[in-house]
């Protein structure tokens, strides 16, 4: 047995690999934070004597479509930047904005990655408007958004009742089975490949960045919180509502950081409503003064926004340590409670920062341990996971499974969950060559 490595050029070349049946992973920009790449091979624990296929889609060759109705179409290697800039000059732009803009859409698609404009046009998911794949035997398929999710399993109906509480979730602790596309979309590879997707568009219009200046979370959460229940309300005007707090600040650059040892919420704001949203919100905050409350360029945003997670994952790469951070989802009401154990947490003599979608209760608290703390954190982290099964909080709302978090999602997977899963794999992936040792699968 051995791993191999292959890149593919060509669909042609990926449909003859499919037809062979080989176990196989794939990647592409090597972007996600589920899946160590650089600790890859012992973490697939491939015992088995054929070999194991770890295979790049990133030289596939790249298309882009604008359709007259607005929406984008892409195959191949297409990042999210590439796409931006694309429909930028169209006067169109991307619903979904994720923080790592070089990794590819299709990819996304895969593990329904969402980002910072979810707070106003919703998760990826429900940009989808239809998508190509490649099967088992690598016959490409299509399926649309219109069409009804099939299944002759008969956990799929308890399943979609399980999911309903869902609904209003960036991502679920399990994909959504309730239209046809959703058979390629958050399973992470695991039954087919995507090739090809349509998605939603937006017109391009003006918008205004800003951001406040608030106590520190950890001393005092009323300005935080008072902010998260005005914005609600103003989803349509309000497009992100983000969070760095004053720990995220010391892994910029010194030009960049705001504030003196403040947290940041940034607010993205279409410009014609940017009078109404202050009239209405900003102005009328009780915990947060109006000389707190600034504009910033929209690039000086997205550098600031981008390179808070790069900098962590270069630290944690010099540090010798695998990520360990959070990507939990709450309802509103459970959101104080989120912030509460957040607070607990950054009590136990371990760096740590907290940043992401503050407006959607969906943030990300990240230790960064020296090597011998990490142990120490793994079990707050699983403390944690345990208190949002009791909330009924997704507890990975935007990057995935992979392989990192595998162990803990189990418990939120009861026995409609298994009984779908296992009955999908049969169907679409019956010799288990697509990512076999994903949440879905029995491990080899």
């Amino acid at each position: 047995m051995a791993f191999v490595t292959k890149t593919f050029y060509s669909q042609d070349d990926l449909q003859s690999h499919l037809k062979a049946h080989h176990p196989s992973f794939y990647f592409s920009s090597k972007t996600s934070t589920v899946i160590p790449y650089d600790k890859i091979e012992s973490l697939l624990s491939w015992e088995r004597s054929e070999d194991f296929y770890l295979c790049d889609l990133s030289k596939l060759p790249p298309h882009l479509e604008l359709k007259a109705n607005g929406n984008l179409v892409l195959s191949g290697a297409v990042s999210w930047e590439e796409a931006k800039v694309f429909l930028r000059a169209k006067g169109r732009t991307l619903k979904t904005s994720p923080t790592e803009q070089l990794a590819l859409i299709t990819a996304g698609i895969a593990t329904s990655c969402t980002g910072e404009r979810c707070f106003a046009f919703g998760n990826l998911r429900s940009q989808v408007v239809r998508l190509r794949y490649l099967d088992h035997q690598g016959e490409e398929r299509e399926l649309r958004r219109e069409d009804a999710f099939e299944s002759s399993s008969p956990a799929l109906k308890a399943y979609q009742e399980d999911f309903k509480f869902y609904e209003k979730f960036k991502n679920a602790p399990y994909p959504r089975f309730d239209r046809a596309i959703d058979l390629m979309i958050g399973t992470e590879g695991q039954l087919g490949l995507v090739t090809e997707v349509e998605i939603e568009t937006a017109l391009h219009e003006a918008v205004t960045y800003v951001f406040l200046l608030l106590p520190q979370w950890e001393d005092e959460i009323t300005p935080h919180l008072e902010i998260f229940n005005a914005v609600q309300a103003h989803r349509s005007s309000i497009i992100s509502c983000e969070l760095l707090d004053s720990n995220c600040m010391g892994y910029l650059k010194p030009d960049e950081r705001l504030g003196s040892g403040q947290d940041v919420i940034f607010l993205e704001i279409l410009s014609a409503d940017f009078e109404m949203i202050y009239g209405d919100v900003l102005g009328h905050l009780k915990t947060v003064s109006p000389e707190n409350v600034f504009e910033i360029a929209e690039s000086k945003f997205h550098r600031i926004r981008a390179g808070v997670p790069r900098a962590i994952f270069e630290e944690n790469s010099k540090m010798g340590v695998v990520k360990i951070g959070t990507d939990v989802q709450v309802s509103g009401d459970r959101f104080p409670e989120l912030m509460k154990f957040y607070r607990e947490a950054s009590k136990i003599g371990v760096r740590y920062c907290l940043f992401g979608h503050f407006g959607d209760a969906h943030l990300h608290y990240n230790y960064m341990p020296k090597k011998e703390e990490s142990a120490r954190c793994l079990e707050e982290l699983q403390r944690l996971y345990d208190e949002v099964l009791g909330w009924r909080g997704s507890p990975f709302a935007e990057h995935g499974i992979g392989l990192l978090k595998q162990k803990y999602i189990k418990k939120f997977h009861g026995p409609h969950q298994r009984a779908l899963f296992q009955d999908l794999k049969q169907e679409h992936d019956p010799l288990n060559q697509f990512f076999p040792q994903g949440f879905m699968s029995t491990k080899p």
